[in-house]
């Protein structure tokens, strides 16, 4: 191809007489494929030689096929979501149906992690609640003395406050609460705002500020990052039972000292879990024994304790067993002088 463009070699003009035949090639194919240097060049008759394929292809020779080679691709492309490259309507339909699973997929994909940021923002949020209200106890490092409560300022917060409750070496230190059912507190802070964990409270059938009736039941929230009443969930192994030796529940005219007897798990259904009052001393002492042997893990001289209680705290959290109508209760029984 590169002899087309070879300057040719300049030989002197002879002078044409005017009755001379002259072949002017016309511009074209014939013209452009013209041997440079020929001087017989003027006389080449037109090509028709099938062999011969001009650089400007004519319709239906080479460019058709091109264009076949075109259409085939467009048949198969699959980033052509628009469908203009395709008359075929199945794959048009397949390729919209395709980019809709892709948006859909997308929208999922971010749906799911906005959930999650969000879960993460509610666990942070409980997280600064209960540090603030916190700041309202002071308790020892060792747990050997109670925590000091600020009434004035608690109250100040929130007047339904009727207790603390604190287990030593546990994340177990919060105010409980009293509402005029079970359902306020499950998920409103003390400042009457949502919270994912609410606060931890007693029952509304309790009579305040507990510690009256045979038995108080205390109820918080067994958070998934957690927080709250998870280490009552932890006392179902003997073993960190057994490291449990105290519970702090501190009013403002009493402050009690107890330890655990028993921890049991049952269902949401379980309606002789709130049994509050009892006829008398040994009817709460057959309802403890029968708790004693649907016990998870419970103290060695668990019936022997039984024979000399009065009234028992309840501290009661649910778990995820059986999805969320499974629930652990641990029983605390005052301790006895040594």
């Amino acid at each position: 191809m590169a002899s087309h463009f070879k300057e040719p070699e300049k030989k002197p003009r002879t002078k044409l007489r005017h009755n001379d035949d002259i072949h002017i090639p016309r511009g074209g194919e014939e013209s452009y494929h013209a041997p440079v240097g020929n001087p017989h060049a003027a006389n080449v008759p037109h090509r028709t030689d099938a062999r011969f394929i001009p650089v400007v292809s004519e319709p239906g020779s080479e460019g058709a096929a091109d264009a076949s080679r075109s259409s085939r691709f467009r048949e198969t492309d699959p980033y052509d979501l628009s469908g203009r490259r395709s008359g075929d309507p199945k794959k048009k339909a397949e390729r919209i149906v395709s980019g809709l699973l892709f948006v859909i997929g997308v929208a999922l994909i971010a749906t799911a992690a906005g959930m999650w940021i969000y879960n993460q923002w509610q666990y942070h949020e409980q997280d600064r609640i209960n540090e603030e209200l916190a700041t309202f106890a002071d308790v020892s490092d060792n747990g050997a003395t109670p925590p000091t409560i600020d009434w004035t300022d608690l109250k100040a917060v929130n007047d339904e406050v009727v207790g603390w409750v604190q287990i030593p070496g546990t994340a177990v230190n919060f105010p409980v609460y009293q509402g005029s059912d079970n359902e306020k507190y499950l998920h409103t802070s003390a400042e009457g705002e949502y919270s994912l964990g609410g606060q931890v409270f007693m029952d509304y059938e309790n009579t305040a500020p507990g510690m009256i009736d045979g038995q108080t039941i205390i109820y918080g929230h067994h958070l998934r990052n957690g927080a709250m009443f998870k280490p009552i969930s932890d006392m179902t192994n003997q073993e960190m039972f057994d490291s449990v030796s105290t519970i702090w529940y501190v009013t403002e005219e009493q402050t009690y000292e107890l330890e655990p007897l028993l921890i049991y798990e049952t269902e949401a259904t379980d309606t002789s879990a709130r049994t509050f009052t009892f006829e008398s001393a040994d009817a709460l002492h057959s309802y403890l024994t029968g708790l004693l042997d649907r016990a998870v893990a419970k103290r060695s001289d668990a019936a022997e304790l039984i024979a000399g209680v009065n009234n028992v705290l309840t501290l009661c959290t649910c778990n995820y067993e059986n999805g969320d109508s499974g629930r652990t209760l641990l029983v605390c029984i005052p301790k006895t002088s040594e």
